[in-house]
């Protein structure tokens, strides 16, 4: 035996309780497409509908949305802003589930035979006459010209000699897409065996081509290539373009000195700089831009308050077959054909339970921010509470984290614009006399229209700016003032001052 007190070396078994997040697949599916934009969830259940033969897309009528919700009365005194709120997908008990609960038993309760169609969504679409919205003309594009199919028609027509038209198509495939040629000419020359010369000739001619300023190589020569054809290159505007760098740093006096002017001619020579255009070729290639599809949509209600719902033309339209999984589940035989049909029946029905928890979660999380934003929303930016992703979570009884995936390109559509949900989060700024907090973007907004009200002789100061900020009781450093400034790209009161001298 061992002596007291010594410890023995041995195999032993203990118990102990401990607590583990467990990610399952179902999980994982449903927070990765929480986090989606509405393009990207559109992307994710294209895919699924090519994967899962349990799946497939509606393309019946658009269903009526479910009433709105019902409350006390002491629930809408408690919630004055909202009333009434027209909810576009209302939750149920079974709905309110977590995210990671097992549904299988409430699945395999579900008939399989009965014939009907599990589905989620209501969005619009599935009309097939040509009265439908979406064959507007709006939605026809008209094919535009490329820079290089514009560039080619004028060599055809103004080049001649085979050598320029085969040097000048080498030079249009040198262009960047701003219509700069970026590249060595001795390269060109080499590659084309000939000299620097011709290929330097030959790029002069081009350079005359519409619009002007393109194969140039630098700002200052595409700047003097559209003055040129302007009639405008003199000796003065000459020297304005041999010396950017002073004209970015707004050095008046050395500017006048240089170019032999007075300061009003100097004023008009920059106005006519500034009409140009640095980057002639972003004029062609250019893609359509598309436009931002909103995920919840917000209007005042009749009665006061405001009505949040969702934008259904970016909900999905999924249905469960459960029709084709009775028929196809009864001439299986096979273990592995067994295996293969319920984990595709699953996986279609956690899909469809992803989806709709989806649009629950945005339509609740957005209802929030219109309560606690609503002076925003009636009065402008400048009304904006300062907001953390924790007042929200706390107020839903959800963790911050879930927040910061809904609120994350998901777009709301108000009456005076359409913002991210993102932008409704901001910072807060004390006030001076110890009231509500000010909102980091209301103060940007505030010093913007404070330097834009300016006049040429009385230009402010970032000190004289938190002057005017703390009398109206935002209790702001000039540092700050300074960060924010900058953040909006606006120049210091020093070169504000020159600009305004010069009349720009």
């Amino acid at each position: 035996m061992a002596p007291p007190g010594t410890r023995t070396i041995g195999p032993r078994l203990d118990l102990r309780q401990s607590q583990t997040l467990v990610m399952t697949p179902q999980l994982q599916q449903a927070i990765k497409l929480l986090q989606l934009s509405n393009l990207e969830v559109v992307a994710y259940v294209e895919a699924e509908l090519e994967r899962n033969p349990l799946l497939e897309r509606e393309e019946g009528e658009t269903q009526a949305a479910p009433e709105p919700e019902t409350r006390t009365a002491d629930e809408r005194a408690a919630e004055p802003l909202l009333d009434p709120i027209d909810r576009s997908v209302e939750p149920s008990a079974r709905e309110e589930a977590p995210l990671d609960a097992d549904f299988s038993s409430t699945w395999d309760d579900e008939p399989a035979g009965g014939g009907a169609l599990t589905e989620w969504g209501t969005g619009g679409g599935g009309r097939s006459d040509f009265d439908d919205s979406e064959f507007g003309l709006e939605h026809v594009l008209s094919q535009s010209v490329s820079l290089r199919q514009h560039l080619a028609e004028q060599i055809a027509v103004d080049l001649h000699d085979p050598v320029d038209r085969i040097i000048a198509n080498h030079l249009v495939n040198m262009l960047d897409e701003s219509g700069y040629l970026q590249g060595d000419l001795g390269q060109v020359a080499l590659a084309l065996g000939c000299d620097v010369a011709r290929i330097e000739q030959t790029l002069a001619k081009v350079q005359r081509f519409d619009p002007p300023g393109l194969f140039a190589r630098t700002l200052r020569e595409c700047l003097a290539l559209q003055l040129r054809d302007k009639n405008r290159l003199d000796p003065a505007m000459e020297a304005l373009l041999d010396h950017l760098d002073l004209l970015a740093k707004r050095e008046i006096g050395a500017l006048t000195k240089l170019c032999g002017v007075d300061a009003a001619d100097l004023s008009d020579m920059v106005g006519e700089i500034k009409a140009l255009d640095p980057k002639p070729g972003l004029a062609f290639d250019s893609t359509s831009a598309q436009p931002i599809v909103p995920d919840v949509l917000l209007r005042p209600a009749a009665a006061g308050g405001w009505i949040v719902e969702l934008n259904q033309d970016t909900l999905p339209r999924v249905l469960v077959n459960q029709r084709y999984y009775a028929r196809v589940s009864k001439q299986v035989r096979e273990r592995n054909d067994k295996e293969f049909l319920a984990e595709q029946l699953q996986s279609a029905n956690w899909l469809v339970k992803s989806l709709h928890q989806r649009a629950q979660t945005i339509l609740k999380v957005a209802t929030e921010i219109v309560r606690q934003q609503e002076a925003f929303f009636a009065k402008g930016i400048q009304y904006l509470r300062p907001l953390v992703l924790r007042d929200i979570a706390t107020a839903i009884e959800m963790h911050e984290s879930t927040v910061s995936r809904v609120t994350t390109n998901k777009f709301m559509a108000a009456p005076h614009g359409i913002y991210e949900l993102k932008y409704f989060f901001t910072s807060a700024i004390a006030d001076s006399g110890g009231g509500e907090s000010h909102s980091a973007e209301a103060v940007r907004h505030r010093i913007k229209a404070l330097i834009e009200a300016e006049v040429a002789g009385k230009v402010l100061s970032d000190d004289s700016l938190v002057d005017i900020l703390k009398s109206e009781g935002i209790d702001i450093a000039r540092r700050t003032v300074a960060k924010y400034r900058e953040a909006l790209r606006i120049p210091s009161s020093v070169q504000r001052r020159r600009e305004k001298a010069l009349g720009l």
